[in-house]
């Protein structure tokens, strides 16, 4: 995660638009950069014909399934042993944007998935190189996660993440890559000549700084550059084709995907993800979720410590504010002390900051007239993090440390908090689970412990441009979670107050530091023309041995006697109105036998056309409104709770709710899966019970 304060860091920097993509032991950094802009008269002013850098680009946008098993998986963000996954609340999706302007390419996907690493892109680029060759590769290929923290975990390659998500699994990272990869496949396919337009605006009580004690530590000077202590501006691209119409949107903004909280165990794509959906079933009418040819891309950005639960943390068991440095209640710690967003439970609060951001991104979407023009730059460098040198004035040089995790990062934020006894703000080590440290992992050095100060460490885990004169009127926007999972950036002020953020900032105090100075390398190359000059850097590892899975596979499906897979446990009411919620349980298997879901579905909503007596289907498991709930019993039997929350403007008629699955069976020494289906009884929906 880049934390937010890295925009004062670049805000120097020029060129019309520059995307500054943090990905980051090898780090990878890059840039990229779509270099003029100008602004389409409107009025009865005569327009000035396009000249040679005005021509068109070749544009591509595609979008792909990339949901993994939603059940017993555990869910990556929160770090909890006990969130594992037992349904579908949204499916994940890939969107991928191509621009070419006839010399470069770039291609930039923004995934439904907490972050993106190491393994993940290694693996994109490897399938990519056997379709398409030298075309897609590290240099000009950017993967970003919108960090919902509801997505399936075990797809990093290192022992930290491996420990808290059960490992490494071939079935959390396959359709991952798999969706991704299919993405960019289905840009590729449809590339046309199209222009890109830029609008920007603000966006308001939809974000809260999360640690402002830490954000008042930084100079202010540096602080009166701003309106607040979080960035609020959304950054909208908008991607149309030669007759003007739309075809795609990429948008910026700095919020957390965890509207949904650590107490959910449905996969989801959270705020960033119901704002793409709100926005592509507005542009692709008629198409259910998923279909469509228009793609919305809703990017993370500065999001570091930007919290979308707006009304803040309280003590749930006094309900007055916890402490504001250490984020911990009286009695019951840091448990206790949690945020709430703006809704009456997390699914609302999903719903109403994905909407916020939906209706602005739509307003400056049909605002946009700036068209983005000129020539595409690129630069990517493998960096190795722990060992970088920054002169900060004449007489100072600073370096970076080796990798590691301070107290407050167990402490967790008040977006989620941890489950053992730690808090934030801690600069002193405990000496219990220091003692546990040494033992699983080796004391620190001396020289480390030096580096991070004053971080007491827990895990010990291993202007340029417009001076150059080349570039003008420039938009900078970080897009987070990039390529490569760093954890987080906070300012050297920040880090001394080690909460959450400074306690995850995990190579030292001089972190951003570092990176500000290898992305002035990379502007001043790209404003030089000297990309080419610069140096690889250390290759990262793809790692073939070690890897572990703590996870079983799947057992044997049972079902109760005198039943058969798929029949219905609980039945539906034989009415309902607008706005009602109706719910049908099924006897069910195992979602882990289904395989690959992808482009599949678990649940449809149908409605019964009496015309050509037809069902047709109206809502699946990717609508936002219905909810698929696993429940893993005794005796490996498990069942399957449908829920259609009605919408107001559904049409009355008769419905039924259909669950579609899979389940293992064993004969002799070998085992197999079938398919199975369920459906409900017929109901009817209406304004009121008396409609007939």
């Amino acid at each position: 995660m880049a934390a937010r304060k890295l925009r004062g860091g670049f805000s120097c920097l020029e060129a019309s638009l520059a995307v500054l993509f943090v990905v980051m032991t090898a780090v990878s950094v890059a840039l990229i950069s779509l270099m003029a802009t100008r602004t389409l008269q409107t009025g009865p002013e005569t327009i000035i014909p396009p000249g040679p850098e005005d021509s068109p680009y070749l544009i591509g946008v595609g979008r792909a399934d990339c949901t993994g098993p939603p059940a017993e998986l555990p869910l990556m963000g929160y770090a909890s042993p006990q969130q594992t996954a037992a349904g579908l609340h949204t499916r994940l999706y890939s969107r991928a944007f191509i621009i070419d302007d006839g010399r470069r390419r770039l291609v930039f996907v923004t995934a439904d998935v907490g972050m993106m690493s190491q393994r993940l892109r290694l693996e994109v680029l490897q399938a990519l190189q056997l379709k398409y060759g030298s075309l897609y590769r590290q240099q000009n290929l950017v993967l970003s996660g919108t960090h919902t923290h509801s997505g399936p975990a075990g797809y990093f390659q290192y022992t930290l993440f491996m420990i808290t998500s059960k490992g490494f699994m071939r079935a959390s990272i396959g359709p991952l890559v798999d969706g991704i990869v299919k993405s960019i496949d289905i840009a590729h396919g449809n590339m046309k000549p199209g222009r890109i337009y830029r609008s920007r605006g603000e966006l308001e009580h939809s974000s809260l700084n999360r640690s402002p004690h830490s954000y008042m530590k930084n100079p202010e000077e540096e602080r009166d550059r701003y309106r607040g202590d979080t960035d609020n501006q959304v950054l909208v691209l908008k991607f149309t084709d030669l007759d003007g119409d739309g075809i795609g949107m990429l948008s910026w903004f700095a919020v957390h995907a965890v509207s949904m909280n650590s107490s959910n165990r449905l996969v989801s794509s959270d705020n960033l993800g119901h704002a793409s959906y709100l926005l592509e079933q507005d542009k692709n009418r008629g198409q259910l979720p998923g279909q469509g040819s228009f793609v919305a891309g809703f990017s993370s950005s500065n999001l570091g410590d930007v919290s979308p639960n707006t009304r803040g943390p309280v003590c749930m068991n006094t309900g007055r504010p916890c402490d504001y440095l250490n984020s911990s209640c009286p009695e019951g710690g840091t448990k206790m002390c949690k945020a709430f967003g703006p809704g009456d439970d997390m699914f609302d609060s999903t719903r109403i900051i994905g909407h916020n951001l939906y209706w602005k991104a739509k307003e400056l979407y049909g605002s946009a007239v700036e068209e983005v023009t000129g020539s595409l730059q690129a630069a990517h460098q493998w960096v190795n993090m722990t060992d970088v040198s920054v002169q900060i004035n004449a007489t100072h040089t600073v370096r970076t440390c080796k990798p590691a995790l301070g107290h407050s990062f167990a402490a967790g934020t008040t977006d989620g908090g941890g489950e053992l006894n730690f808090t934030q703000g801690a600069v002193e080590g405990d000496p219990f689970w220091d003692g546990i440290r040494d033992v699983l992992l080796g004391e620190p050095s001396n020289q480390t412990t030096a580096c991070h100060q004053p971080k007491p460490i827990l895990l010990s885990t291993g202007e340029e441009l417009q001076s150059e004169g080349a570039f003008r009127d420039t938009e900078v926007v970080i897009a987070g979670l990039s390529n490569v999972y760093t954890h987080y950036i906070t300012t050297y002020e920040e880090y001394q107050v080690q909460r959450y953020e400074g306690a995850s900032t995990i190579y030292g105090p001089h972190t951003l530091s570092a990176y500000l100075l290898k992305y002035r390398g990379l502007a001043r190359a790209i404003a030089q023309d000297r990309v080419s000059a610069l140096p690889l850097g250390p290759r990262p590892p793809f790692f073939e041995e070690n890897l572990f899975n703590l996870l079983p596979a799947p057992a044997v499906d049972r079902k109760p006697e005198n039943r058969s897979f798929g029949d219905v446990l609980q039945q539906v009411q034989p009415a309902y109105r607008q706005g009602d919620v109706v719910s049908v349980t099924f006897v069910a298997g195992n979602p882990r036998n289904s395989g690959d879901i992808r482009d599949k579905t678990f649940v449809t909503v149908e409605i019964h056309d009496n015309r050509t007596d037809t069902w047709e289907i109206v809502h699946t498991d990717a609508s936002w409104e219905t909810r698929f709930h696993w429940l893993k019993g005794s005796n490996q039997q498990s069942n399957a709770t449908i829920e259609w929350h009605i919408p107001p403007a559904a049409p009355s008629g008769a419905y039924r709710i259909r669950h579609y699955g899979h389940y293992r069976q064993r004969a002799g020494w070998e085992t197999s899966t079938r398919a199975y289906w369920g459906a409900s009884s017929t109901f009817r929906v209406s304004t009121s019970f008396s409609s007939h």
